[in-house]
């Protein structure tokens, strides 16, 4: 869940947004039918198996409507829930009920996706001892809302943005004139509480990368054979990291390796959404 400053100054904006984006002038729709104000109720339903996530988001968009909306949870973030179950209870101006919908529903199916695809792939690394990291791939505007997903269904973030840390991917070393000079560059630049990635592709670059003293090697789309050599060679010298197209089908080929990490842009990029509705909407005293 978020905290209440976090929310305030880095969730509403971007909740604001979405709505101005779906209402540009007037809700015609909701308009036409519902000319004045009337208290109703809805139920928020689950229409498939997966780990709920975004209901703090999902209230809050109401709630940005008018502050008088009442939303009776019965679900908590992280929860594993089934098809057909009755989650939620929101009552409040029918406008406001019709108006919210879509987007909240929108951040509450995307976030609740995110979660489950994460959750599924984190639970075929459990007694590995490797952690499963997500990327920066992801939706522009969104990533506040996609990493704390990816926390709700066991995975763990990577860096937050550009600011968080050093990754020297193959551009960075194409910049610097290889791993040794761009190891080299970000440890005079970078405060030394920052530990120093690097992304290899091939054994040269593995040995430049540990001569050089990074903290984190990260193999970059490695069949297992070259992975092993790689692994070898570091022995212990750096933390590893295993990335490229790393997906729930194949994730089992990592384990046993050896490795600290596992980072998946599919997490973020290529989650399905969870069905999930608002239904039954009707006036109440």
């Amino acid at each position: 869940m978020y905290d209440p400053i976090t929310m305030k100054l880095n969730v509403d904006p971007f909740i604001i947004s979405a709505l101005k984006e779906d209402i540009t002038s007037e809700d015609v729709s909701t308009n036409a039918v519902m000319r004045k104000a009337c208290k109703g109720e809805v139920d928020l339903i689950c229409k498939q198996d997966g780990i709920i996530c975004g209901l703090t988001v999902f209230a809050r968009v109401f709630e940005l409507i008018d502050a008088n909306v009442e939303i009776e949870f019965m679900v908590a973030d992280g929860d594993k829930v089934t098809n057909g179950q009755l989650m939620a209870k929101v009552r409040g101006d029918i406008r406001t009920l019709l108006s919210g919908e879509r987007t909240a529903l929108n951040y509450l199916q995307r976030m609740s996706g995110i979660a489950t695809y994460t959750h599924s792939i984190a639970s075929l690394l459990e007694g590995s001892g490797i952690k499963l990291l997500d990327t920066r791939k992801t939706s522009p505007n969104n990533r506040i809302f996609e990493k704390y997903s990816v926390k709700v269904g066991g995975g763990n973030n990577h860096r937050y943005n550009l600011t968080d840390g050093v990754l020297l991917k193959d551009n960075h070393i194409g910049a610097a004139g290889g791993v040794k000079n761009a190891i080299e560059m970000a440890k005079a630049y970078a405060p030394f509480v920052r530990k120093i990635e690097v992304e290899v592709e091939n054994l040269d670059m593995v040995r430049e990368a540990v001569l050089a003293g990074a903290d984190i090697i990260m193999l970059d789309n490695m069949t297992p054979e070259v992975m092993k050599e790689a692994i070898e060679i570091i022995d212990g010298k750096a933390e590893i990291e295993i990335s490229g197209n790393v997906t729930r089908e194949n994730i089992e080929r990592i384990k046993g390796l050896g490795v600290d990490y596992v980072s998946s842009g599919a997490l973020t990029h290529s989650a399905p959404i969870m069905d999930i509705s608002l239904k039954n909407l009707h006036p109440i005293e």
